[in-house]
């Protein structure tokens, strides 16, 4: 009996015919040439948003948290919801950089520096929240295990610290890895700037690359590093998160899944967010064989898995609520489902379990027009899971006596719509004069960087691209 096996070539991560000059010019055109009408727009639109987040916080300094729609019992409302939305976001330039760089992923290289840039611009939003959220900004201070006149010390047995902690972690090592795997990209545009300023500016930031030996050496040694270190803070961050409310006794907060529940989530909403931002980019600025349909497809794929493990999530948490036999517990949940708060609850479960099934059609996974739909469907479905958890719970606890209806006032809303301001002025700030993608990551990746790419004859280029049928010989 024989068989055939047919070998079909894995796709090309780079699309069309470029060479790695191509490569360099398409992406380094961007910061290097004269600014375009339409970013000073988007730039004037950003910095509006900005000032109303600037002048959101400076009133909440001077009249006190009683602008917001704070009560008794929902204390933490929207500003702990943002804080948690924020940092779920940030989750994805950390995975897509280090995990998928350890795991040798090399569809990453066309996404790592856009998702590593808003990880570190979501996290700059989501720090504000715990910030303001304490009343006497002036004396956030204290968080911190430094002396103080009040002689008042931190107290290490409470998550709200660790929050501390964990996000300033996170913050500092994103930044040194996005920067680590910046310098050789700050060193080509060096080498292309034209003007002076251009060149003084990129060429300090290059920190001296020459592109020898000895740089790259070391360059792969700190990124490796780098992507160890930054590895478990993937999974710690939004773990210390989830902790801020599982380790309370709280109903529909007290449990032992909200840590994998959160990290699943914040994954799922972070590559939602790297969709919606790369799918605007990448027809923008003309890299669509950069960030091509195979690779928004592949960023499907991921989006589907972690949707289909928050719709566990929430299955388990229902499943936990009844075989617990606890009555708080139970009540909780059907108030989730029945409540005054259930349009919060179906709409997350619409957004986040129903709309994630699209991706089981291949056809969806490669249409730019329904990913960008889905992404934005799924966050705003994880934005209403925050939500159900901080103010439903709160607002429902032990007591029928005590519940209250939480509504935000319009500062709970023109301090989250200010956030965005910050976020897209950073964003905005960095696609003008920073390389979006990694140029040297992506010729990586191009056969042109296998030194078996060429021959005299080219018979070996041939070779990849047409299917080798196998017959294989097998005896009954």
């Amino acid at each position: 009996m024989s068989t055939d096996y047919q070998y079909v070539p894995e796709p090309k991560l780079v699309k069309g015919d470029h060479n790695f000059g191509d490569i360099t010019d398409l992406i380094a055109k961007t910061p290097l040439s004269p600014t375009p009408k339409l970013w000073y727009l988007a730039f004037g639109l950003a910095n509006i948003l900005l000032l109303v987040l600037l002048g959101a916080i400076g009133y909440l300094i001077w009249e006190g948290t009683g602008i917001w729609g704070l009560n008794n019992p929902a204390g933490w409302g929207w500003a702990i919801i943002n804080f948690v939305w924020w940092v779920g976001i940030g989750h994805a330039g950390t995975l897509i950089s280090a995990i998928l760089f350890l795991f040798r992923q090399g569809w990453r290289t066309a996404i790592n520096r856009f998702a590593e840039a808003m990880t570190i611009f979501a996290v700059m939003c989501a720090g504000i929240f715990p910030a303001i959220h304490v009343g006497r900004i002036w004396v956030i201070y204290w968080v911190f295990p430094i002396p103080n006149q009040m002689a008042a010390w931190p107290n290490f047995s409470s998550p709200l610290l660790w929050d501390v902690f964990a996000v300033s972690t996170y913050f500092t090592v994103s930044l040194l890895f996005w920067y680590v795997g910046l310098i050789p990209d700050f060193a080509t545009l060096r080498d292309k700037a034209k003007s002076k300023v251009a060149k003084i500016s990129y060429g300090i930031a290059a920190l001296g690359w020459t592109g020898s030996f000895r740089n790259w050496w070391n360059y792969e040694k700190a990124y490796m590093i780098l992507a160890g270190l930054a590895t478990p803070l993937v999974l710690s961050v939004h773990t210390i998160v989830s902790f801020d409310f599982a380790v309370s006794v709280i109903p529909g907060w007290h449990s032992t899944i909200f840590p994998p529940y959160f990290v699943a989530g914040a994954i799922f909403s972070g590559f939602a967010m790297v969709l919606t931002l790369m799918l605007i980019a990448r027809k923008i600025y003309g890299l669509e064989d950069i960030m091509n349909i195979d690779i928004m497809e592949k960023m499907n794929l991921v989006l589907l898995l972690t949707g289909n493990l928050v719709g566990f999530a929430y299955l388990t948490e229902g499943f936990v609520a009844w075989y617990s036999g606890y009555i708080y517990e139970q009540g909780i949940f059907w108030l989730y489902v029945v409540g005054p708060y259930a349009w919060g609850f179906w709409t997350l479960m619409f957004c986040n379990v129903v709309t994630p099934q699209f991706l089981w059609i291949k056809s969806i996974r490669r249409n730019v027009v329904a990913t960008f739909i889905i992404s934005i469907i799924v966050n705003i479905g994880m934005w209403f899971e925050r939500f159900m958890i901080s103010v439903a719970s709160l607002a429902t606890d032990f007591m029928p006596s005590a519940w209250d209806y939480y509504s935000p006032t319009i500062w709970d809303i023109l301090t989250y719509i200010g956030t965005f301001g910050l976020f897209f002025t950073f964003f905005l700030l960095f696609l003008r004069f920073l390389p979006m993608v990694a140029i040297a990551e992506v010729k990586g990746v191009m056969p042109q960087a296998d030194p078996h790419n060429y021959d005299e004859n080219n018979e070996f280029e041939e070779a990849k691209t047409e299917p080798v049928v196998v017959q294989q010989e097998q005896t009954v």
